[in-house]
């Protein structure tokens, strides 16, 4: 009697473990499907749009882009009048160096798809404005986990014996 409730448990067991691996692997597709389709276009600024902070809310941009996720697929929606938005490298964000700007844009309905990940700088065009805070620091995260690393082959010894062990 005892042995035909353990195996009985044992079998209980096997088929909960099964259902489980089989739930799991499942839900982890489902995820990795919704994550590759699942873009977003975020609008800088949300409502306020691109436009110079008042002085005593210069961290506005930072402060939006600590609340958000930026995924590569994702796009940033600039709305702005009577200015620009240029992104930068790092140099030219802490400096607000207009100068050598990677892009420029003026059209007051801007864009930009985030293609690659890593930090994406961008700066207000209109004189001034960057130094008062008019600018944007985000960083975009891969949305597609890497694949682990292949495991080294290393060669097999020979499995007879060489003509200099003769």
């Amino acid at each position: 009697m005892k042995n035909k409730s353990m195996a009985s448990l044992l079998g209980f067991f096997c088929i909960f473990l099964i259902i489980t691996t089989i739930t799991t692997v499942t839900a982890m597709k489902a995820d990795r499907v919704a994550a590759r389709g699942a873009s977003h276009e975020f609008k800088v600024g949300d409502e306020g749009g691109w436009r110079e902070p008042d002085a005593n809310n210069t961290e506005m941009y930072n402060q939006w882009a600590t609340k958000n996720k930026f995924k590569v697929g994702d796009s940033l929606y600039f709305e702005y009048r009577n200015d620009s938005v240029l992104e930068v490298d790092k140099q030219g964000y802490y400096h607000c160096n207009m100068t050598k700007p990677i892009a420029s844009f003026n059209d007051c309905k801007t864009v930009i798809k985030l293609v690659k990940p890593g930090p994406f700088y961008f700066i207000s065009g209109a004189p001034d404005h960057c130094k008062n805070g008019q600018r944007l620091l985000i960083n975009v995260i891969n949305p597609y986990p890497s694949p682990p690393p292949s495991p080294s082959i290393r060669p097999s010894p020979p499995s007879h014996p060489s003509i200099a062990d003769s």
